[in-house]
């Protein structure tokens, strides 16, 4: 295998998808401001986060965002510095496959020789700087060769909410290339979300990391990739390709997306795919799918309580309060209550029980399904 050049800055993309409803974080989360749009870590939202994250890798110019139409106004609104046309909105939710194609047509129409990253918006990275280590040197290895990188992370636990990557032997570096901080394996199998005994028996193995859905590879990687497996998805990037860069491409995302398979990139192209390698992800890491996971991050009093705002309680414990109104707060006041998940807004409160937190999802179809409440999704 020809080994070629680091690849550079100016030769770096990032493509960060950022148009998922967030519905688990309702009533904060709602269709227009989902959960990577909003602040409940810090003072920037997720989606702020994760392009600050990837800065000292690719220019700005060079981070695009996959979004969709009702989302891209708050998104050019919460990144000003970011070119307009850097910001893509899909006419219709296709899953994650059809946005990688997208996303590697607009980079494509840029420099065919480009090595892109594709990261999610709403993940919590604290250790920002192993991050970028790790994603520097997959950006390295996704450049010299045609690979798939994807980085696995660790696992700390032994979790059911996420799929896992079985990796293989540690891999060399090439020959005549110096190693990278970061180890790189095979990957051997990708395996659905399991169930706890299985989660336990992959932790105890060693052999095993959580898929982040974080993917790195070079413009040609991906699209052979997709010729091979996903030949329709191949022609319409194609196509896509030939309209980015001019305002013809809206027009045609707007006849084609529709009518196009609705299947995740992992599905589609990694577990078919024999040339991906997993990145070792060392690095403190969340996916924040429900209510319950933001506790992980917030400072707990002496009952378990996690709060962010005024909370005072009696024999109250393990609770999860957040206050996200704007305007005439009050005290959030609690008694006997316990394991629970207490969310006011402006316009709304939830609240719930923690073991029913991926129930949230079903609240929001409800009130979308009356008109009365609709305007709360």
């Amino acid at each position: 295998m020809k080994i070629k050049s680091k690849s550079t800055g100016d030769n770096r993309f990032v493509i960060i998808m950022a148009g998922g409803r967030g519905e688990r974080f309702w009533p904060v989360s709602r269709e227009k401001t989902p959960k990577q749009l909003v602040t409940l870590l810090g003072n920037r939202s997720f989606l702020q986060q994760a392009v600050d994250r990837v800065l000292p890798l690719a220019p700005l110019k060079n981070i695009i965002i996959i979004t969709n139409a009702v989302q891209a106004p708050e998104v050019r609104r919460q990144l000003p510095k970011l070119p307009r046309e850097n910001v893509i909105a899909e006419p219709v939710g296709r899953d994650t496959c059809a946005a990688v194609a997208l996303g590697a047509a607009v980079v494509g129409q840029r420099s065919t020789s480009a090595v892109m990253a594709v990261l999610p918006a709403d993940h919590v990275i604290p250790e920002e700087k192993k991050f970028q280590q790790v994603l520097a040197d997959s950006f390295d290895v996704a450049g010299r060769g045609q690979v798939i990188v994807t980085i696995g992370i660790k696992p700390t636990e032994p979790a059911t909410g996420y799929g896992y990557i079985r990796v293989g032997n540690e891999l060399p570096p090439p020959q005549g290339v110096k190693a990278c901080k970061t180890a790189f394996f095979k990957a051997e199998q990708f395996v659905e979300k399991p169930n706890l005994e299985k989660a336990q028996e992959y932790l105890n193995s060693g052999m095993y990391r959580w898929n982040a859905g974080m993917f790195i590879w070079s413009f040609v990687t991906i699209t052979q990739g997709l010729e091979k497996y996903q030949p329709e998805l191949a022609a319409a990037c194609q196509r896509w390709f030939n309209a980015a860069g001019t305002p013809k491409l809206a027009k045609v995302l707007a006849k084609e997306y529709p009518a196009i398979k609705k299947v995740s990139i992992d599905y589609a192209l990694m577990e078919h795919a024999q040339n991906v390698v997993v990145a070792d992800g060392s690095f403190e890491w969340d996916d924040l799918g429900s209510w319950t996971a933001l506790a992980r991050h917030l400072k707990a009093d002496a009952e378990g309580n996690c709060s962010v705002g005024d909370f005072i309680h009696v024999d109250g414990a393990r609770n999860i309060i957040f206050d996200a109104r704007t305007k005439n707060r009050t005290p959030i006041t609690v008694v006997g209550l316990t394991d629970a998940i207490l969310v006011q807004t402006d316009d709304a409160v939830m609240l719930a029980h923690k073991s029913q937190a991926q129930k949230v999802k079903e609240l929001v179809k409800k009130l979308a399904e009356n008109v009365k409440y609709k305007k709360l999704t």
